[in-house]
């Protein structure tokens, strides 16, 4: 039962290859203009690592954002069931997913089995999401892999009183100017990402959940989010060794489900 789950994101792509339950392949890459090609390229790093071509797959399921567009798939699956049952598989006991995104981010609660009771969605503003630490970076000519790190070091995080990351960039600057630490605007700026997700989560009751959530998405990396993340939730977060893959080794577990039934 060779199977592939592939999960298109908007910011980045993944794919994973599983073979009754073990993971033979998997890859991760920036999401390109061109979806569809995308999905290939990231479908093919898989199929190296696991020494298989296209046509020894049995079952193809896409998900995310761009998860119409890969015309290898047989089905889709919509990104929240997806992470779910990837999260349940990494952590079985779990009841909730936090995952943030480059371009949005997500609470989900869910049930012993890994099925979904409740979600909710953040996919309008980019305050709650990756792409606000991006910005961030930009603005402070500082490399992604080192905000984490920096916020750690923050003793006296900035208010971000802005809610937007227009607004934002503006206290980021002002702040810049006023010879703030860098370590404090960076902590600043990871205090507000995480209130807004925290709030987004307690609105589905995911706030009660504690020691059962595991965080997903490629900030997960980040130490210094996960740190802010676990203080406001005043719980520990299970982040998986890839966070990244959680959404398509769901897809795959998914397609296993699928060919089970046929």
């Amino acid at each position: 039962m060779l199977v592939m789950g592939v999960d298109i994101g908007a910011a980045a792509s993944k794919t994973l290859i599983l073979d009754d339950d073990k993971t033979l392949g998997s890859g991760i890459i920036h999401t390109g203009a061109d979806v569809t090609e995308t999905a290939y390229r990231v479908a093919e790093i898989a199929l190296k690592q696991a020494g298989v071509s296209m046509n020894d797959l049995d079952f193809v399921m896409s998900t995310g954002w761009g998860r119409f567009s890969v015309d290898f798939a047989q089905k889709q699956e919509s990104e929240v069931i997806c992470h779910a049952a990837g999260a349940h598989q990494v952590v079985p006991h779990a009841r909730g997913v936090i995952d943030i995104g480059g371009q949005d981010s997500k609470a989900i609660l869910m049930d012993e089995d890994g099925l979904v009771n409740d979600f909710i969605m953040n996919d309008k503003c980019a305050a709650g999401t990756g792409r606000f630490v991006e910005t961030l970076c930009n603005i402070l000519e500082i490399e992604l892999e080192d905000v984490g790190d920096l916020a750690l070091k923050g003793e006296n995080p900035c208010l971000m009183a802005s809610a937007c990351v227009v607004f934002a960039e503006t206290e980021v600057v002002a702040y810049r100017a006023q010879k703030r630490p860098i370590e404090d605007i960076v902590a600043g700026v990871m205090k507000s990402l995480v209130k807004r997700v925290y709030a987004m989560a307690c609105h589905i009751r995911l706030d009660r959940l504690a020691e059962t959530i595991v965080f997903t998405g490629g900030t997960a990396k980040n130490p210094g989010l996960v740190k802010y993340l676990e203080r406001e939730t005043e719980t520990h977060l299970f982040v998986p060794e890839e966070p990244q893959i959680v959404g398509a080794l769901g897809a795959a577990l998914i397609a296993e489900q699928e060919l089970s039934l046929q």
